[in-house]
């Protein structure tokens, strides 16, 4: 086997999203969304373990005993990687996500102007939700450095790990990584209104309590940004909502309809030229939007996105023919991503 770092320096050079290292498998990379094997040999278990041992100190190698899984950034020559390292077949597994190394513009992801929008909002909650490898995060590090490049705010982020690292312009930013400066997100979150803070980005909210916690900060005026993995905003509203236990549930409609702003589904699709761009569903809460949640009407909610324009409202099936009809995407690609949404 290879210097491990020689994999991570193989990824950057060919424009990857992902490396994935397995014991007993080849070294694979993901470039523009296809899986690309790196070299002939499957790599050997214990070469592997040996190897990412040299990636760790010895807090994360405790971690990874313990619970058998373990999230980190790392960094090489300037360069950034979200990794994942957990156990599969009795051997060990690496997946690293590259985290580009400039944080993109509006203007490089295509923001429609209802996320332009979002970002001059002073209070509320954002989200960006999709499935995994779809962009989320970059999408969310452009808004928050466009909040930093264009007011003075106080900004705190909880990532697990840090991905982008932002450097103050006319905003003071606060990175915390669960794990290494916080516990939880959860217990972050418990504390952080304490902290004077304008805008607030969690990583993920991934449970009772972060949402929980999550909602109660976009409600007592802070701006909060978040993902979810979901398909679509109204099963996001859904996942929200199913969190809590059924006696809560009507409390939870009642603040969500309040603080909701708007909801970004977002999937990436392979482009003519062989990159990727976004597609996304825009879901803003305009007074219909959030009545519908408040009387738990979620499934109006898609017909509420088709008829919503004038509110800036954007269905996935109109954000695919727009990328159709400018020739960014293939009429092949177009069909099955529409096909697949409507399976959804």
């Amino acid at each position: 086997m290879k210097q491990i770092k020689s994999y991570f320096e193989e990824a950057l050079k060919v424009g990857a999203s992902d490396l994935h290292l397995v014991g007993g498998d080849k070294p694979t990379l993901r470039v523009d969304g296809n899986l690309r094997d790196l070299e002939d040999e499957p790599i050997f278990a214990e070469d592997l373990e040996k190897a990412i041992d040299t990636l760790l100190d010895a807090n994360k190698k405790k971690i990874f005993e313990e619970t058998l899984e373990l999230d980190f950034g790392f960094e090489l020559k300037g360069s950034r990687f979200r990794v994942n390292l957990h156990r599969q077949n009795g051997t060990v597994g690496l997946a690293a996500r590259v985290i580009p190394e400039k944080i993109p513009t509006p203007q490089d992801l295509r923001f429609e102007p209802q996320l332009l929008e979002a970002i001059n909002l002073l209070d509320g909650l954002v989200l960006i939700v999709g499935p995994t490898g779809h962009g989320k995060s970059t999408t969310l590090a452009t808004m928050i450095n466009e909040i930093n490049k264009s007011r003075k705010s106080h900004i705190i982020t909880i990532e697990d790990p840090i991905e982008f690292i932002f450097k103050e312009d006319k905003s003071l930013i606060e990175q915390r990584e669960v794990g290494t400066d916080t516990k939880s997100f959860a217990e972050a979150l418990k504390h952080v209104l304490r902290q004077d803070p304008n805008v607030i980005l969690v990583g993920e909210m991934r449970d009772f309590e972060t949402i929980s916690i999550a909602l109660t900060a976009a409600e007592t005026g802070h701006l909060v940004f978040s993902t979810l993995h979901a398909a679509s905003a109204a099963e996001a509203i859904e996942r929200i909502i199913d969190v809590f236990d059924g006696p809560q549930q009507r409390q939870v409609m009642i603040q969500l309809a309040s603080v909701l702003r708007i909801i970004v589904t977002q999937h990436l699709l392979p482009t003519v030229e062989g990159s990727r761009v976004a597609a996304r569903e825009i879901m803003v809460n305009s007074p219909a939007v959030s009545n519908m949640i408040k009387e738990s009407n979620i499934a109006q909610i898609y017909s509420a996105i088709q008829t919503g324009a004038k509110n800036g409202m954007q269905s996935m099936e109109n954000s695919i023919k727009g990328l159709l009809e400018e020739g960014i995407i293939s009429e092949e690609v177009a069909e099955k991503r529409m096909l697949k949404h409507k399976q959804i």
